[in-house]
């Protein structure tokens, strides 16, 4: 059974979302899942002020975490087509991980948001993409096994390289029901491949 870390950041409750779903998708195919944030860098006031989401159920993660599962599926918002700073931050710390291969050979995976449909979410999931690589991750991206990703019927999120979701510019637009899904199958597909590798 593959033991998987969901570990996110998000500032107003969308990538929270799409981790709750991607988590669903782990635990589906077996997988023991934890579902965990990075600290959050900006002050408590600014925050408050900001109307961030400040009450996540997750526990915040420490460095020393990452090395203790098979997978390990990463999600933050875009900022400015890359990813947010508090992410940067918290994976800029895990040198010491990544000078002894303490993550080579777990499997990896990337899922973010944005504003606007062109806000950058690929750029933001190659950036992911590129830190899992360095550490020694496999990665998993959103196949087109998932047929949601392929249809022009709606406004929806999701690419080859990740599952993802559209906030709108004033973040009222709430992960749908297709983007979700999309989650639950990378999650999914990401406890399948840690489950043959490690298994």
């Amino acid at each position: 059974m593959a033991k998987v870390l969901v570990l996110y950041y998000s500032t107003y409750g969308h990538i929270e979302a799409l981790a709750a779903a991607v988590a669903e998708g782990a635990r589906s195919a077996g997988a023991t899942v934890d579902i965990k944030r990075v600290p959050e860098t900006v002050p408590a006031e600014l925050a408050k002020a900001s109307h961030f989401k400040l009450d996540q159920a997750a526990p915040v993660a420490v460095i020393d975490d990452l090395a203790n599962y098979d997978a390990i599926i990463v999600g933050t918002p875009t900022r400015f087509g890359r990813i947010s700073s508090q992410l940067a931050s918290f994976l800029d710390q895990a040198g010491g991980l990544w000078a002894k291969g303490a993550l080579n050979g777990k499997v990896g995976a990337a899922f973010t948001s944005s504003a606007t449909q062109h806000g950058g979410q690929e750029a933001t999931l190659f950036s992911i993409i590129t830190n899992l690589l360095h550490f020694g991750l496999v990665v998993v991206g959103l196949d087109y096994g998932f047929q949601g990703q392929m249809g022009v019927d709606e406004v929806v999120g999701g690419s080859p390289y990740g599952a993802t979701t559209i906030a709108s510019a004033d973040g009222s637009r709430k992960p749908s029901e297709r983007e979700l899904a999309g989650a639950q199958y990378q999650g999914r597909r990401v406890a399948e491949v840690a489950a043959k590798l490690h298994g």
